[in-house]
């Protein structure tokens, strides 16, 4: 069992890579999240998976990026606003769909694009897991990296759209 320090450490470590991937700084600076209220999601959300422990919220406000940490209080006020903002963005995309700017068959991209990004985290967790040969390891990586590459694609074809940019 890894102790307080280890623990902070590992975690940070992983949100140091989480946010280096193209993928995630594409979405995030397209979301409507902050970058520390995203920390406070993985935090919050995925720190007791990745450690397999049980985690309270004076723990998880030290592990965020910052020296020392934040404050409980902090914390849970960056992970209300997080939230927050997820359910905005959710009703907005139903409220679009409500006035007819985005039309139902333009759904069927949204939906085609969450499945890519579906497989995409599945087998990149796969591949960080896998204790397989490294050949395979190599072909997993580009067919991963062939699937990040369709996924930005999907993503920039969504938000182009001239059907969905000319109403707003």
């Amino acid at each position: 069992m890894l102790n307080t320090y280890e623990r902070k450490d590992s975690v940070q470590n992983w949100i140091k890579s989480t946010f280096n991937d193209t993928l995630t700084i594409i979405l995030l600076n397209n979301s409507h999240l902050t970058k520390i209220q995203a920390e406070t999601l993985l935090i919050d959300n995925l720190a007791e998976n990745m450690l397999d422990q049980k985690l309270g919220y004076e723990e998880k406000a030290k592990m965020r990026m910052s020296t020392k940490g934040v404050s409980r209080g902090a914390f849970n006020r960056t992970l209300h606003q997080a939230n927050k903002n997820i359910t905005a963005s959710i009703y907005t995309i139903f409220f679009l769909g409500y006035l007819g700017i985005l039309e139902t068959p333009s759904l069927d991209e949204f939906i085609e694009t969450s499945n890519k990004l579906a497989i995409y985290v599945k087998e990149h967790r796969t591949l960080l897991n896998s204790g397989v040969s490294e050949l395979d390891d190599i072909k997993r990586a580009e067919s991963i990296l062939n699937l990040k590459k369709e996924l930005i694609s999907s993503l920039n074809r969504i938000v182009s759209r001239e059907n969905i940019n000319d109403k707003m």
